[in-house]
């Protein structure tokens, strides 16, 4: 099972990533092992995920929502937070 999430920094700004293990991968961002740009801004929180059955599905969604607006992204979240 892989899970694309998207992950709040310190600085409000919104990262989005991959992986097999949202906690494990959660852990790697905060102790600044997990990818370049958390190393430089520090995560926060896990604020989405959405889980896919194969790495290719996954990837595809990674893709597309790292492609939206900031805003496109939040409103991604609330609409979760909705329900």
């Amino acid at each position: 099972m892989y899970s694309v999430y998207l992950l709040q920094c310190s600085d409000g700004s919104i990262y989005t990533g991959i992986t097999t293990d949202i906690e494990r991968r959660f852990l790697e961002h905060k102790n600044r092992k997990g990818g370049h740009y958390t190393s430089s801004h520090k995560a926060q929180k896990i604020i989405y995920t959405e889980k896919f059955s194969t790495k290719s599905e996954a990837l595809k969604r990674e893709s597309e929502i790292k492609s939206w607006r900031r805003e496109k992204k939040l409103a991604l979240v609330s609409l979760i937070k909705a329900d």
